[in-house]
C-alpha cells in the first residue's frame, strides 16, 4: 500500500518514514514548499525552521538512504491563504491564532492528502507525537495522546476529521523522544541528533513584531492602554503585538504588576489589570470538531487545555448550537485567549475541540 510521508527534514518525520518502510509499505516521501519568496525560505534557514531549503536538503538525503522516491511540493499558495494570512488577520482583530492547527488542518492533512491521490497513494503519514486507533464498537476512529506526554501533539491535531484519521498514519506516536533518536541513529540517518525546529516554522527567530510589521505595516496604530475602569495609564504601539497575559514590555510603572487582561479592537484599545483580573473560568468555543462523538447533545464533564503548553484542568461543557459550546472551567484559568484552541479531553482520548471565541469571568 502506498503512502505518502509529509518530511520536514527533521527527526519525527524521518523516523517515520523509515518505519512504514520496514513495515512494507510503498513510501513516498513529499516535502513542502509554502514559503511565497526563494528569499524568505532563506531566512528560515538560518534559525532552524522546518520549511526552508536546508529542510528539503535533509529530507531528500534521508530518502535517498531510504531508498524512497522523493518529491518537493508547491503548496505556497494555499498555504499563504490559509496560515499566513489567518495569522495576520487574526492578530490585527487583537485574537491570538495557533498557526500551527491551521497548517495541519488545511496543509498536511487536506492539500497534501489530495495531491498525494495523485500520486495513487490512499494513506499520508506525518511525524507528529499522537496516535490513532479504531474504535470498532463505535466505528469511529480515535486520536489519542502520544507516549511521551512531553512532545505529544494531540493537541494540535484536535481538527482532523474521521475522514482524515481514517486516511492518516502516525507511526512514531508509541515512541518516547528518545527512542525516536536512537532509531535513527541504528538506522544511520544524518538527522538523528538534528536540534528541534522553531515554534512557529515561519516566523524568522520567533520575532513576532518584526513579522507583522513587515506582512501587515497598514495595522499598526498606536492606541491607549486602559485600566479596569477606562483611565488611560499608557500607550501601545499597536494591538496586534499583544497578547491576553502578557505581562512584559507595557511600559507602564505600576505598584503590582499588570497584565494584558483585555483587547479592544473597536477602540484599538488594550487593557490592563492585575494577575487575578487575568484569570476567568467560562468561554465560548466555535469551529468545532468532534472525534469520539458525531456532536454534543448533552452536558458532559471533561479535562480541556486552552493552549498547547496549558494544563489541562476539569471543566463541563454544553452544547449552544450545534457550532457553539459553553465551557466552564472548576478552577479558573489564565490567560485564556480568544483564538486559541481549546482541545477537550476523556483521559487519553481527544473528545473533540474548537476555537475560543468569549471569555467569560
Amino acid at each position: 500500500m502506498k503512502v505518502v510521508v509529509a518530511m520536514s527534514g527533521g527527526v519525527d518525520s524521518s523516523v517515520a518514514a523509515a518505519i512504514l518502510t520496514q513495515e512494507g509499505y510503498q513510501v513516498i516521501g513529499v516535502t513542502m514548499q509554502i514559503w511565497p519568496s526563494d528569499k524568505q525560505a532563506s531566512e528560515i534557514d538560518r534559525f532552524g525552521g522546518c520549511c526552508g531549503f536546508g529542510a528539503i536538503e535533509d529530507a531528500k538525503i534521508v530518502a535517498h538512504k531510504l531508498g524512497i522516491r522523493h518529491y518537493v511540493m508547491n503548496l505556497r499558495d494555499i498555504f499563504h491563504q490559509k496560515v499566513i494570512a489567518d495569522f495576520c488577520q487574526e492578530y490585527s482583530l487583537g485574537r491570538t491564532p495557533n498557526p500551527c492547527i491551521r497548517c495541519n488542518r488545511y496543509i498536511k492533512f487536506d492539500a497534501l492528502l489530495e495531491r498525494a491521490k495523485g500520486l495513487d497513494a490512499d494513506l499520508v503519514a506525518t511525524g507528529h507525537h499522537a496516535r490513532i486507533e479504531k474504535d470498532e464498537a463505535k466505528g469511529r476512529y480515535l486520536l489519542k495522546k502520544g507516549i511521551d506526554r512531553g512532545k505529544d501533539q494531540s493537541y494540535v491535531l484536535y481538527p482532523l476529521t474521521q475522514e482524515q484519521l481514517r486516511h492518516t498514519l502516525l507511526p512514531i506516536g508509541h515512541f518516547t523522544k528518545q527512542r525516536v533518536r536512537e532509531i535513527a541513529g541504528e538506522l544511520g540517518l544524518p538527522v538523528a541528533a538534528k536540534p528541534e525546529s522553531q515554534e512557529i516554522c515561519f516566523i524568522p527567530d520567533d520575532d513576532y513584531p518584526k513579522f507583522l510589521k513587515q506582512f501587515i505595516p497598514q495595522a499598526v496604530k498606536p492606541g491607549p492602554i486602559l485600566n479596569e475602569q477606562g483611565s488611560t495609564l499608557g500607550e501601545h504601539q499597536g494591538i496586534l503585538f499583544y497578547t491576553i497575559g502578557q505581562r512584559k514590555g507595557l511600559g507602564i510603572s505600576a505598584k503590582e504588576p499588570l497584565y494584558v487582561i483585555a483587547i479592544d479592537p473597536k477602540r484599538n484599545a488594550i487593557v490592563v489589570g492585575s494577575k487575578q483580573a487575568a484569570y476567568g473560568n467560562e468561554l465560548i468555543a466555535s469551529g468545532l470538531n468532534w472525534i469520539t462523538i458525531a456532536r454534543l447533545e448533552q452536558l458532559s464533564t471533561v479535562k480541556a487545555k486552552i493552549r498547547y503548553r496549558h494544563k489541562e484542568a476539569e471543566a463541563t461543557i454544553a452544547p449552544l448550537d450545534e457550532n457553539k459550546v459553553y465551557v466552564k472551567f472548576k478552577e479558573p484559568q489564565m490567560a485564556i485567549t480568544p483564538g486559541q484552541a481549546i482541545v477537550f479531553y476523556d483521559g487519553n482520548t481527544v473528545v473533540g475541540g474548537g476555537t475560543i471565541e468569549q471569555v467569560r469571568k
